[in-house]
């Protein structure tokens, strides 16, 4: 009778190691890996709202923002970034210069792409571009457009909003 017994744990024993080891597999397979944060140093104005907004838009978005809080004025004359592009913040990814609120999805394709340009703008603050879009603007849009700046400092449409 023992040894029936015995051979009972010993079963039961294996089922379960079996069952755990099935468990451990399935949930090794099931993780999806994690997608590296893309890093991107942001110049922007320590009491800026909206471009506070927008790290956030990058962060939700794949990004991991080091922001520079002293303004972006000497940052956007640095990289290159002609005045009449100019915004509140500037950012630098992946030798790109980002100007202003250029949602996270054009600079992904950007970084996607990788055409020979300087990188991408939204001049000025249009309404309903990301950081410009919280419930302070009231659901208020203006249509916008992500310009490609290329080298020579000419810009041609990379994207439109309405």
């Amino acid at each position: 009778m023992q040894s029936a017994a015995h051979s009972l744990n010993h079963r039961r024993r294996t089922l379960l190691l079996g069952v755990l080891m099935l468990n451990a597999a399935t949930s090794t397979l099931a993780k999806k890996p994690q997608a590296t944060a893309v890093p991107v140093q942001v110049w922007k104005d320590p009491s800026c709202g909206c471009c506070k907004d927008w790290v956030t838009h990058l962060e939700k978005n794949g990004f991991a923002a080091t922001t520079i809080d002293q303004g972006n004025s000497a940052a956007r004359v640095r990289l290159g970034m002609p005045q009449r592009f100019g915004s509140c913040h500037t950012a630098l990814v992946q030798g790109y210069v980002i100007e202003g609120h250029v949602p996270a999805s054009d600079i992904r394709r950007l970084l996607k792409d990788r055409p020979d340009a300087l990188g991408l703008a939204v001049p000025s603050m249009p309404l309903g571009s990301p950081g410009m879009d919280g419930p302070a603007y009231e659901g208020r849009r203006h249509p916008y457009q992500v310009l490609l700046i290329l080298k020579d400092g000419s810009a041609q449409v990379f994207n439109s909003y309405s």
